[in-house]
């Protein structure tokens, strides 16, 4: 049940926010939003702005002429005399796996060709416009996880790691926590070899994947011996991948108090580490040096989104700010079906001085949107595999 209001939760705020980044753009240079929908259909709940008031209106099953269908049972107009409706529709859909800005006037995956080139729509705005409507999702993700990573850093203060083998926090169902080594503990032989410092213990630890290993360690002056099988983390590196041998500890961090101006400092630095990071991999992924099986899609965010949630509200929160950058990146990315695709067949009809016609955009939207659903089954096949093995 945690992983799926987890995966709800995060999902929900991620989609949310980089719609209504598409959304206000939209607005503040006149494109006219027809929906802005949140979820993927059916419609559950929408609220319609309308001249003098709001109409709501709430679908489910209803038997009509015989059958089943998925209709309004429940309409409301709330009166509001004088108001000026925008005509716009929000939609609250059943699945809280996407959503979508449809705005009057724009070639986008829904393939709509009824363009009038009025005033408010799309494709009747200059250059700037359209980039800076089509990038906004992507801007209000890179902040979102801005923010989150500077509130952390504002909250916990400025971690100090003690470099000390005492061991300050475990990983549930590790194989520490289920040998029985309790925070606290001082951890002073692995194997017959003197421990003294933290970076002793992560040395030999790291260099033994999947090995059986002899802990010694002192718990409130009394010598406890366990043995422990250590387990496998993978991490990036230039050449590739490395395994690495974990046992499921973390070391005593001291917080110091972090002022407002070194709080901004971390959330940047968090921040471009982070698209650093993910531009890595791609590059990896490109290079061959990694493959689609290194990467995660859906099953994995709902595991990690639920673990990290079990593990406390930072290292939930910590999980958005990294997905959201994950989002804002890979949407960015000059691939027709996604922002930076759009952007890129713009930025194409500035330079060949004409617009391309309808025929070759749906085309160019069609091949990557087949691209994109290619891709999208590799990594969940992988998802699926990952988790049966």
């Amino acid at each position: 049940m945690t992983t799926l209001w987890a995966t709800i939760i995060i999902l929900g705020v991620l989609i949310t926010i980089h719609e209504y980044g598409h959304f206000i753009a939209a607005r503040s240079v006149g494109v006219r939003v027809e929906r802005f929908s949140i979820g993927i259909p059916p419609r559950f709940l929408t609220i319609r702005s309308i001249d003098d008031g709001l109409l709501f209106n709430l679908f489910f099953y209803k038997r009509s002429k015989g059958k089943w269908k998925w209709q309004p049972i429940f309409k409301k107009e709330i009166k509001k005399p004088g108001r000026i409706g925008s005509n716009t529709e929000y939609v609250i859909a059943l699945l809280p796996l996407g959503g979508y800005v449809k705005m009057a006037g724009i070639i986008d995956e829904s393939m709509d060709t009824d363009l009038q080139y009025e005033k408010d729509e799309f494709m009747s705005q200059p250059l700037w416009a359209k980039i800076w409507i089509l990038s906004a999702g992507v801007i209000m993700n890179t902040i979102l996880a801005f923010v989150i990573f500077a509130s952390i850093g504002y909250y916990q203060g400025s971690p100090e790691i003690k470099n000390e083998a005492v061991v300050g926090e475990l990983q549930l169902d590790k194989p520490a926590q289920l040998a029985g080594i309790l925070p606290g503990d001082r951890i002073i032989k692995i194997d017959d070899e003197r421990i003294n410092t933290w970076d002793d213990l992560t040395r030999i630890i790291h260099a033994q994947p999947e090995t059986k290993i002899n802990v010694l360690i002192d718990r409130d002056n009394s010598i406890i011996d366990l043995d422990l099988t250590t387990t496998t983390h993978t991490i990036m590196t230039e050449n590739g991948t490395d395994s690495l041998g974990v046992i499921g500890i973390a070391p005593v961090i001291i917080y110091n108090d972090m002022t407002i101006t070194d709080a901004v400092g971390v959330g940047w630095s968090r921040t471009f580490a982070s698209f650093s990071m993910i531009i890595e991999s791609l590059r990896m992924l490109g290079s061959g040096a990694a493959s689609v099986k290194d990467f995660g899609g859906p099953i994995m965010i709902a595991q990690l989104a639920g673990q990290t949630a079990e593990a406390g509200l930072m290292p939930f929160l910590t999980f958005m700010a990294l997905l959201s950058v994950n989002l804002a990146l890979l949407n960015i990315l000059p691939i027709p079906g996604l922002d930076g695709g759009h952007i890129f067949l713009h930025l194409i009809e500035a330079i060949i001085r004409r617009p391309l016609t309808l025929k070759t955009r749906i085309a160019i939207q069609q091949v990557g949107m087949a691209f994109i659903l290619m891709l999208m089954v590799t990594i969940i096949f992988q998802d699926i595999s990952r988790l049966f093995n």
